[in-house]
């Protein structure tokens, strides 16, 4: 119990590059737009990801080989959600362009599908979204707290193969705490320092808090993407990130106060 306890009060060890740990969302129009966007953050961003939006756009996989001649690494969120055997199918299919990560928003079956055949891709499960609250929750038709729902979705995840959760981070010290550390956690839902814009995001935290809580990846959109100047607001990002994660062997100690960046979207 005391060990447990200490995992779930430290941010986490593992190996991963501090500039990495950030995940712009790509939430763009079309990939003309998307990739002016990743030119501009040129070397302050080196990992993104990329949802529904584009894929309807025209062009995804495209994208997805384009950042990947470009060095950069690439979250392909698309959630799957379908029979296993498609979800299996559609996993498999993914192989070929290199992603990093990919989510699945589906039961045990789904999940252990897409696990089997990751190949390299690391497996997200889906737990709560982070636009939904209790409220709805129990709009849904869901009588448990959504901490308990949470924590069962990602036990079950990691029971079937899956490498990580998405979730956000006011759940993940719980789930630092009852699981331990061999799985990823990525936090969505964040909103640096002082932007706290009241929009389709209910469960959310800063950077520092998400780190401190255990996450290993946070993913930002529209904080980075509708600043007045987007670089300078990923580089703040990172500025907190690299002061997180200085040469302290991965405890959280110090924390840095907001900088005048202008962050506009939430």
């Amino acid at each position: 119990m005391v060990e447990t306890e200490a995992i779930a009060n430290r941010q986490s060890s593992k190996p991963i590059p501090p500039e990495e740990r950030l995940i712009v969302a790509l939430d763009i129009p079309n990939t003309k737009q998307a990739k002016e966007l990743v030119e501009h953050l040129g070397d302050s961003v080196s990992f993104y990801k990329l949802g529904l939006e584009l894929f309807m756009a025209g062009g995804y996989f495209e994208l997805v080989e384009w950042l990947r001649e470009r060095g950069k690494r690439v979250f392909v969120d698309l959630k799957f959600f379908d029979v296993p055997e498609t979800v299996a199918s559609a996993v498999r299919q993914l192989r070929q362009y290199g992603a990093d990560f990919a989510t699945v928003h589906g039961n045990d079956s789904m999940l252990k599908a897409a696990a089997g055949e990751k190949n390299g891709t690391k497996i997200l499960a889906v737990t709560v979204l982070t636009s939904l609250d209790q409220g709805d929750m129990e709009d849904l038709g869901f009588e448990a707290d959504i901490n308990k729902i949470v924590l069962s979705r990602a036990r079950r995840a990691l029971e079937v193969g899956c490498d990580g959760v998405i979730s956000s981070g006011l759940e993940a010290q719980d789930l630092r705490k009852s699981l331990g550390e061999n799985f990823l956690i990525i936090t969505p839902g964040i909103r640096p320092g002082s932007n706290q814009r009241i929009d389709d995001q209910k469960r959310t935290v800063d950077v520092e808090d998400a780190f401190h809580k255990g996450a290993d990846y946070i993913v930002v959109g529209r904080p980075i993407r509708d600043a007045d100047d987007p670089k300078a607001a990923a580089e703040d990002v990172q500025a907190r990130i690299r002061s997180l994660f200085a040469a302290d062997g991965g405890s959280a100690r110090s924390v840095i106060t907001p900088s005048a960046v202008n962050y506009r979207g939430g």
